[in-house]
């Protein structure tokens, strides 16, 4: 008897290697996702500019990205996509990243069409493989619905975006849409994988994904380095009783010992 209804993902057509140089752009479900390749000691860029929301501002990251960075372009870039309402400055008529608080009624707010979204997010693509061909992409929606849009309008703008997502990977090489948003509303489809709010994911349900993005995207030289990674990063995170004795000091010795013997073997790992 099931319980569940899992999202079965196919194995990735490429992999993601120890310390990968990585570019997360999006929602807040992107800082969620790209946090922990930081702590995992992925070279990660996570939202420089911050949380982005609609595919037009991904582009705008994208650009402004490419134009401050002068060191190796990320080999893998993760889009998700939040909405595609956006506001539009009347002014100047340009979409805006941020009302940074403004009147209201100097923005005209609309909705991308699913052909719109498609077009933002392959410029934003063509863009990066200007500065390096063989950049990989992963899309994802956001699997945080948007109350104030109401119920039926937040569905309809997800519908917009899993469209022009699935748009995009599939006549696009190199580009593969990942399932956050059908894990967490179809798999994990109880009110404890939320957050308090019942519109953000919990934890759990944030730990859960990580998984399965590492089960789809992460080679078996990336899981072998994290296994090695994840007991060190717990030791150097722990809290002594007292700091002072040698019992801790010898501790975090052997501890350093087993993080530069990892770094020797890993050089582009970044302490």
């Amino acid at each position: 008897m099931e319980f569940r209804t899992p999202v079965t993902i196919d194995k990735s057509p490429f992999a993601i290697a120890p310390c990968e140089r990585m570019l997360f752009v999006g929602s807040c479900f992107a800082d969620n996702i790209g946090s922990r390749f930081v702590d995992d000691k992925f070279r990660a860029t996570v939202n420089p500019y911050g949380v982005m929301y609609n595919p037009a501002s991904i582009l705008h990251t994208v650009e402004r990205y490419l134009a401050v960075t002068t060191a190796e372009v990320a080999h893998t870039a993760v889009f998700t996509l939040g909405t595609n309402r956006v506001y539009i400055l009347n002014e100047t008529g340009e979409i805006v990243d941020n009302c940074q608080k403004r009147p209201q009624r100097l923005f005209t707010e609309r909705s991308l069409s699913v052909d719109e979204c498609a077009e933002y997010i392959t410029k934003a693509i063509a863009l990066l493989r200007e500065r390096r061909a063989d950049v990989r992409i992963v899309l994802t929606v956001s699997p945080i619905r948007y109350a104030k849009y109401g119920f039926h309008g937040s569905a309809v703008s997800k519908a917009t975006l899993l469209l022009a997502a699935e748009q995009v990977a599939e006549q696009t090489e190199g580009c593969v849409y990942f399932p956050a948003y059908e894990i967490v509303c179809d798999e994990l489809r109880d009110y404890r994988f939320y957050a308090p709010d019942m519109l953000h994911p919990s934890q759990q349900a944030v730990d859960y994904i990580w998984e399965r993005f590492a089960d789809t995207f992460f080679s078996n030289e990336t899981k072998a380095f994290l296994s090695e990674w994840q007991p060190i990063k717990a030791a150097l995170n722990h809290r002594p009783f007292n700091p002072d004795s040698a019992e801790h000091r010898a501790f975090l010795e052997k501890t350093h010992q087993k993080l530069a013997a990892l770094k020797a073997r890993y050089p582009e790992m970044e302490i």
